[in-house]
């Protein structure tokens, strides 16, 4: 939903934060649970919000959905050369690094050239700035700042427990996925979407630790090109490579799959996970792909690769949760459908 909302510019003596400015777009979408409004003086910040978050499954986490605000506004040039004066530029091909910080009860993130969020948990509200400068990088405006944004303040308000992770599922039924970079994450959940699971999140998770459902944004999937020499049918590999290529921090670059645009199956509501499972990426061998983790070891692994969700006042309940469920150690076989029938056969027993 997007409403007009015109105002005159304002005047730097009587109106010098620009209180009595009205945004010029509103915009409002049920995500992660709750119900967000994006107000932006800006149709490019608006247009990113889209890209990020138009069409996702509209997820309810309880009865009533807490409201969130998020304010994206774009500086104007002048401000943008007045911070860079005096010192050289940022590299032409490179986003300015982003730097966390918190402080007074708010959160945040901010990098040169004017660019930050700020995050406040009790007002369920943030605050996005973008230079033009920084526009110029769409993927990392909406993945470091506006998504920064939103996954802080829903976890936080609704003590979610946030998770490094990607989640499939069928029937209602979900299982996590996790692993360190390079384990195969994506990879397994681009076979399980094509061979008809329910998606829920490729990165990030967020579990309600008293419910155990899980909510995400199915919107992207990421994907090495080395990664497609698994599909086996040509035509699908070539119309993903039709998909438009990310560049990391770490220079890697994937395809950027939107998950929204194709007949996959995307979870229209939070998912009940029944199982986790820790994606190795050690090959089987002779062995078992799949092994019973000993529950007396699940904490130290969880911790050890959650390490931002361990430190969350949830985590504690989360990990009593967990101690019901079954979790596993998934080594790579030989092709990863071999991963998929293992997780289907899970889903299936849950």
């Amino acid at each position: 939903m997007t409403s007009k909302n015109q105002g005159m510019v304002p005047d730097i003596d009587s109106d010098p934060f620009g209180e009595r400015s009205p945004a010029f777009v509103t915009k409002r979408l049920q995500l992660l649970g709750g119900r967000f409004q994006f107000d932006s003086n800006s149709r490019e910040l608006l247009r990113l919000v889209d890209s990020a978050y138009a069409g996702v499954p509209r997820h309810r986490l309880s009865a009533k959905a807490l409201d969130f605000r998020v304010s994206l506004l774009l500086s104007s040039p002048r401000n943008a050369r007045r911070a860079v004066r005096g010192r050289l530029a940022l590299k032409r091909s490179e986003a300015p690094p982003i730097a966390m910080l918190h402080g007074a009860g708010l959160l945040g993130g901010a990098t040169e050239l004017s660019n930050f969020a700020v995050m406040s948990e009790e007002q369920r509200a943030a605050l996005v700035v973008v230079s033009p400068q920084m526009l110029r990088f769409p993927y990392h405006t909406r993945y470091e700042l506006i998504e920064l944004a939103v996954f802080t303040l829903a976890a936080r308000a609704q003590q979610l427990v946030p998770l490094h992770a990607a989640c499939v599922g069928h029937n209602g039924r979900g299982l996590l996925l996790m692993g360190p970079s390079g384990a195969g994450k994506s990879t397994v959940a681009l076979h399980c979407l094509l061979d008809g699971f329910d998606f829920l999140s490729e990165d990030s998770v967020f579990v309600a630790p008293k419910t155990m459902l899980a909510t995400g944004v199915a919107n992207f999937l990421h994907i090495r090109a080395d990664s497609l020499r698994w599909l086996r049918r040509p035509a699908e590999a070539a119309a993903l490579r039709k998909s438009p290529v990310i560049r990391r921090r770490s220079g890697v670059k994937k395809f950027e799959i939107d998950l929204r645009r194709d007949s996959f199956r995307l979870a229209q509501s939070p998912l009940k996970i029944v199982g986790l499972v820790f994606l190795s990426s050690q090959g089987a061998g002779t062995h078992q792909l799949l092994k019973l983790m000993p529950k007396s070891e699940v904490p130290a692994n969880l911790a050890a690769i959650q390490a931002y969700g361990a430190g969350q006042p949830q985590w504690q309940r989360f990990i009593r949760k967990v101690s019901r469920l079954d979790v596993f150690e998934l080594r790579r076989g030989r092709h990863p459908l071999e991963a998929v029938e293992v997780l289907r056969h899970l889903l299936a027993r849950q």
